[in-house]
């Protein structure tokens, strides 16, 4: 099941994005607002944006990870390094309403066209937004950061992982994803400010920056009580029980968030004298004997099937879900009947997880192929074909991919 491609604009319609930004913070931003209407024109460097190699799978050449975050963009290829580039750039930002990129620090500045010193007085009314490992300043001002660095030197990976076992990264990049959202409600922040002053700002969102405000509710157990924490498994430790259990079938999460809860969940399972127990009465009781509550709830888990006891856990009020993989997910009756997938094109998608009921997002083009609309899009500027094949013989336009240098 696909989610249909809407027709209606989008929330966004009528916003013109220039997108600058390779890998994943800035492409999953820019995507967002593609998906709900803003037109995003990606801009890539003669090499290409290197999540195209990072694979397999492959599709046409791009890999699935290029694929999942690129979707209703136009393609344009430009060398940047050259003045003729540049100048290109800056026609496509006369009429633009925001510019994402996640250049090193001090690149557009060494190039003559930082926000600071020359796009904020070109364009007043452009939204500027830069996506980095660690920001402008300070001791790690400018250096690169990708997310399993982030979450090393944010104190995640410290959380995350077994009981006495050794820090681990987490399995998807959340940091990368989670600051894309940054620059979004940044952007859209931005935007909304510009409508009392009329002036643009620059917006910025850092890899290091989310990784710590992500670490909740470590940093304010520590900010009261000094100690530091360590890695719980998948217990919370704040909350109890707040874990994964095993059944006869699969394993099952229980997430019990009050005493409410606690009663019908041992009652649902034929102990109900359980809730009575000082040592279970209350959450601070039951996270000082954690061990002692997961093995009831295991043994009266054992002999249960863990999608029928999910359902019935749920059903009567108390949070609770099967351990599911990828496939599981992509096969899920909830995920279906919530048309989490879509087709753009070719292309297989997760959809945006924000709906909105007069002016829903679409699915309305594929990832584009390296530099696809670059003439298209150059020439809609205003520049002539005499100008065109100038700036596609100084190199300004590549039309095939050069190899990376680094």
């Amino acid at each position: 099941m696909t989610h249909p491609t809407q027709t209606t604009p989008g929330a966004l319609a009528g916003l013109r994005v220039i997108d600058l930004s390779r890998v994943l913070g800035g492409p999953f931003c820019t995507q967002m607002l593609a998906d709900h209407g803003a037109q995003v024109i990606k801009v890539e460097p003669p090499q290409g944006d290197e999540t195209r190699d990072w694979g397999p799978p492959f599709l046409d050449g791009a890999a699935s990870y290029f694929l999942g975050v690129n979707r209703n963009k136009q393609g344009v290829a430009l060398d940047l390094s050259l003045p003729e580039g540049r100048a290109l750039l800056l026609r496509l930002l006369a009429d633009a309403d925001v510019l994402v990129e996640n250049f090193k620090p001090g690149t557009l500045e060494r190039w003559g066209i930082g926000y600071e010193d020359f796009l904020r007085e070109r364009f007043p009314r452009l939204v500027h937004c830069r996506v980095s490992g660690f920001g402008v300043d300070g001791p790690l001002g400018g250096l690169p950061g990708y997310d399993a660095v982030a979450q090393a030197m944010t104190g995640l990976m410290s959380v995350n992982g077994e009981r006495g076992g050794a820090p681990l990264r987490m399995g998807i990049p959340v940091i990368d994803i989670a600051t894309g959202l940054h620059a979004v409600i940044g952007i859209l922040m931005a935007l909304r400010e510009r409508e009392r002053s009329g002036r643009g700002q620059s917006v910025e969102a850092t890899l290091f920056d989310t990784g710590v405000s992500l670490m909740h509710p470590h940093l304010p157990n520590h900010f009261l009580s000094g100690r530091v924490a360590t890695r719980s498994g998948n217990a919370h430790p704040n909350i109890c029980p707040y874990d994964a259990f095993a059944t006869r079938s699969c394993n099952v999460f229980i997430a019990v968030g009050n005493d409410g809860q606690f009663r019908r969940l041992v009652a649902l399972l034929g102990r109900a004298e359980l809730a009575d127990d000082p040592r279970f009465a209350h959450n601070s009781e039951r996270l000082a004997n954690a061990a002692a509550l997961k093995a009831e709830l295991e043994a009266l888990l054992a002999t249960r099937d863990g999608e029928a006891i999910a359902q019935e856990l749920m059903r009567a009020g108390v949070p609770c879900g099967p351990v599911l993989d990828v496939g599981g997910v992509r096969t899920h009756p909830h995920a279906l009947h919530r048309e989490r997938f879509v087709e753009a094109g070719d292309q297989m998608g997760v959809a945006s997880a924000v709906s909105l009921s007069r002016t829903p997002a679409s699915y309305r083009t594929a990832a584009p192929a390296f530099g696809a609309h670059s003439l298209e899009v150059l020439r809609a500027t205003g520049l002539g074909e005499a100008e065109l094949a100038e700036a596609t013989r100084a190199g300004a336009i590549p039309h095939a991919r050069s190899s990376f240098a680094d």
